[in-house]
Parts: structure tokens; sequence; C-alpha cells
């Protein structure tokens, strides 16, 4: 008996199944015709849009109505006659809100549908393009209010909605609210800009190649592409594109930048520096270019300072270029912003550094001889000199930031070479409380 049951109710459950199938487009036209109330007496008929919009998206759940291309169109024609009558009413009262999340959208999908329908016929491709042509510029607007409300990803799709329904309109023969050359590109642009904002740089490098490709003057499209193919972890790509874009906009400062931070990141320091200079004459009063350019000189006289291979008369020209070079620009990088941390940390470091180069002369200064004895008790004044000029800038530094971690330490070896036990120790108990997770309420320096 169970049995019986059982396959009573399967066949029970099959039936509805088939029904609810067979209702596909029986729903989709009894859409339309709700729809056509709607348009007869839209005040009168006002819930006949609402009951149109619930039959047709029960309507395209099945395959039946899927099939049919005028079922598309219905549904394109409800989403927006939705949107249209609720664009009137915001004419009249601005805070009347869109009921639909993208409603312009969701009709060109629906009328795209519609031309993907094998059996289309040649007035509903007519009827598909016609409100394509309608909802354009819609989707574009409303593209806009995405945008201005951070919501990236919606405004991607529906800019992308645009082309497309440009695509299809010039395929038709069709007018387009693109056809003007520069209104086609930027919308292009601004669709891949769009899908960068939004995280989605897969999506967003077809439309920046498009332009690529026809040889656009846009630095904007080389910077887009460049800083999608590095996000995608093609570095080869990126780097070929930043050197077209370098070469045909030698002047553009995006680029360059982007040239600057690809050579740090690389490591590249000979070839950073002439960037950097070039991008200062563009830019003399950005200290922050003084700075980098400083720490690549200070970088290279490390460098030259932790050679082992060559000897120390044979590194002592570089390291003086090198630290002059640096110094140079640290000082500009102060001058322009005297209240700078990093700034006074850096110019003290490097100061510090310095003081590396007599330090290693006096270890390899020999003891024996009352001349090796004075020559290490003039070394050891000249270095001290030296730790003096390094410990102003360290101590301007721990004056704007009594926490900062690096200065606490900086300051804690300068006094330690000093052999300045007291303030040593009190640099140490400053430094435990910062590494312990606490914070110096007040700077002990008053500069």
């Amino acid at each position: 008996m169970k049995k019986v049951l059982f396959t009573l109710a399967s066949i029970l459950l099959t039936v509805g199944i088939a029904q609810a199938q067979e209702d596909g487009p029986k729903l989709a036209k009894s859409a339309g015709k709700a729809l056509a109330a709607y348009n007869q007496d839209p005040a009168g008929n006002g819930a006949k849009l609402t009951e149109a919009a619930t039959k047709i998206e029960q309507a395209l759940q099945t395959s039946e109505a899927q099939a049919l291309a005028s079922a598309w169109i219905i549904k394109g024609d409800i989403y927006s006659t939705r949107l249209q009558n609720e664009l009137m009413m915001q004419s009249v009262n601005p805070n009347a809100k869109l009921s639909g999340d993208n409603d312009a959208l969701e009709s060109i999908y629906a009328y795209k549908k519609a031309l993907e329908v094998p059996t289309v016929k040649k007035f509903e491709k007519e009827q598909a393009i016609d409100g394509i042509a309608l909802m354009q510029p819609q989707v574009v607007n409303i593209g806009v209010a995405k945008y201005n409300a951070k919501d990236y990803g919606k405004a991607f799709l529906a800019f992308k909605a645009s082309i497309d329904a440009h695509d299809l309109l010039k395929a038709n023969k069709k007018k387009s609210i693109l056809d003007e050359t520069k209104e086609y590109n930027d919308q292009v642009y601004f669709t891949g800009l769009l899908a960068s904002l939004a995280k989605q740089c897969g999506d967003a490098i077809p439309f920046f190649e498009l332009l690529y490709n026809k040889g656009t003057d846009s630095v904007a499209v080389y910077e887009g592409l460049y800083n999608c193919r590095t996000e995608l972890k093609d570095e080869a790509g990126a780097l070929k594109i930043l050197q077209e874009g370098r070469k045909k906009f030698p002047e553009e400062a995006s680029l360059l930048f982007a040239e600057i931070n690809y050579y740090l990141g690389k490591g590249r320091l000979n070839e950073l520096t002439g960037s950097l200079e070039q991008a200062i004459k563009k830019e003399p009063n950005n200290a922050n270019l003084y700075r980098v350019l400083g720490d690549v000189y200070n970088n290279l006289f490390t460098t030259v300072l932790e050679d082992t291979v060559q000897s120390r008369d044979k590194r002592a020209p570089k390291l003086k270029e090198y630290g002059d070079l640096a110094k140079k620009n640290y000082k500009l990088a102060i001058d322009k912003d005297p209240s700078n941390v990093d700034f006074n940390y850096s110019m003290g470091a490097l100061l510090y550094n310095e003081t590396n180069i007599i330090a290693q002369e006096m270890n390899a200064t020999s003891f024996a001889t009352k001349d090796g004895q004075k020559r290490y008790a003039e070394l050891k004044a000249q270095m001290l000199v030296g730790v003096d000029e390094a410990l102003k800038y360290f101590q301007k530094a721990e004056s704007l930031d009594p926490s900062d971690q690096n200065v606490l330490a900086a300051l804690l070896q300068a006094y330690g070479r000093k052999e300045d036990d007291q303030l040593y120790m009190v640099f140490k108990k400053r430094l435990d409380v910062v590494k312990k997770g606490g914070k110096n309420t007040e700077a002990y320096f008053k500069n």
C-alpha cells in the first residue's frame, strides 16, 4: 500500500511540475495583458504594473517561456514602463525612490535575451531594439548615480550595458547616444575605470585594451592598463605598457610616478635617480620627492659602506658622493617640511651611518704604538662630532613624536656610542614603554 501511495505521489508531483511548465507561456501572456491594462489607465490600474512584474518573473522560471522572444520583450517593457513612470514621479517629487535597483539594466538584459532567441520574429527584433534605444540613456544615468554612491560594481554593470546597447544599435543601423567618437571612447574608458575601482581588473582590461589597440592619446588608459596588469601580477605586460606610456607621454607625471614606484619596488636605484630628478623638475615643492631621492642615495651609500670586497680607500670617493647627495636632498625635504618626523629621522640616520666609516677606521687602528693611540683618539673625536650632528635631527624627531620606535632606538644607540649612561637609560626606558604597547605622554626634547 505504501508503495502505491508513493507512486501516486510521484505521479502527482510530475503532473504538477508539467502543469507549471505549461503555464509559463500563459503567465507571460497574462503579464502582457496586465501591462496593457496599466498603460490604458495608469492612475486607475496602478496595481496592474506590479501584477505584470510578478507574473513575468514567474513565467520566465520556465524553459517554455524562456524560449519565447515575446516573453523577454514583455519583461523588458514592464521594467522600462516602471522606470519611466517613477522617473516622472521624481520630476515632481525629487525625494521619490525608485522601486528597482536598476530597472534600465533589467530591461536591457531582457531585450538582449529576446534577440538571442533563435526563433525571434522580425517585428519582435525591432521591438527589442527600440526598447534598448529607449533604455540606453537611463542605464547611464543610473550608472552615474551608482558611481556617486561609490557602488562601483553596479556602476560598472550599468556602463557596460550602455556599451553593449551601443553595439547592438549600431549592428541594427540605429542611433545611439554614444555615436560621437569622443562620447564612445569616454564611456569605454569610464567603464574600465569603474571595473578597476570595483577591484575587478579582469573585467577592466578589455575596455582599456579596446582604446589602447585603437592608438589612444589618453595617458589615463595607459595608467589604467598598467595598474590593472600590476594588480593581476602580469609583470611583463605591466612593464610593457609602462615603457610605451613613458615614451609616448614623457611629460605626464602619473606615469613618471608609476615608473618611480616600479623602480623602488625592484630596487633599481641607479635608474630611479633619473626618474626622481625629472619628477622634481615637475613638482619642485614636493618635499616627499626630495626625501625619496635622499633615500635612494642613502641606500647606495649603505651598499658601498657594506662592501667587503673593495678597500676602504677605493670606496671613499663613492661614499662621499652618495652621502653628500643624500644629505643635500634630505636637507631640501626638511626645509620644505621641518615638522616631518620621517625627514628628520632619515637625515639623522644618514649622519649617524657616516660615523660608521670612522668607526671602521678606528677598528683598524693599532694601539701598539703612540701614533696609533693618537690616531685613534683623533678618530673618536671626529666620530663624536658626527654623532652630535645626527642627534640634532633625532632630538627634533623625538620632539615631534615621542613614541616613534625607530627614533627612540636611534637615540638609544647614539647615546650608547657617546657613552652617556644617563641618557642611554632614559631612552632605554622610553623605548621599553613603546615596545610593550604603551605611549610616551610627552616628548623628552622640547625643540
